[in-house]
C-alpha cells in the first residue's frame, strides 16, 4: 500500500523503527549481563520500548498513516512481548543468581 504521508513523517516512522530496534537490542545486551538483577534491567527497558511503539502506533493512527487494524494487530504482537518480556522479569528476580553462566 502507498503511503505518501508515512513516508514523509520521518520522526514517527524512525521513532517506531528505532523502538523496535530497541526492543531487540535490550534483550540481546541485557542476555550478556552477569547477574539477573542487570539482565532484568535490560528487559524492563525492551518493554518500555514496546510500550512506545504502542503509544506511536495510535498517534499514526490519530495522523491516518495507518488503519486501525493494522494498529491493533501491530499492538497485540507487542502486548505479547511485553507479557513474555514480564514473566521472565518476574523469573529472573526470583532467582536473583549473581553469576549468570
Amino acid at each position: 500500500m502507498e503511503r505518501p504521508a508515512w513516508n514523509r513523517d520521518l520522526r514517527l516512522r524512525d521513532q517506531i523503527g528505532s523502538a523496535s530496534e530497541r526492543v531487540v537490542s535490550a534483550i540481546s545486551e541485557g542476555f550478556e549481563q552477569s547477574t539477573d538483577r542487570h539482565f532484568a534491567q535490560y528487559l524492563y527497558r525492551a518493554k518500555g520500548s514496546s510500550r512506545e511503539i504502542r503509544t506511536q502506533m495510535i498517534v499514526a493512527v490519530q495522523r491516518r498513516f495507518v488503519t486501525e487494524s493494522e494498529r491493533v494487530s501491530v499492538s497485540n504482537k507487542y502486548e505479547e512481548i511485553a507479557k513474555m518480556l514480564r514473566g521472565l522479569i518476574r523469573h529472573l528476580e526470583a532467582e536473583n543468581r549473581k553469576h549468570r553462566g
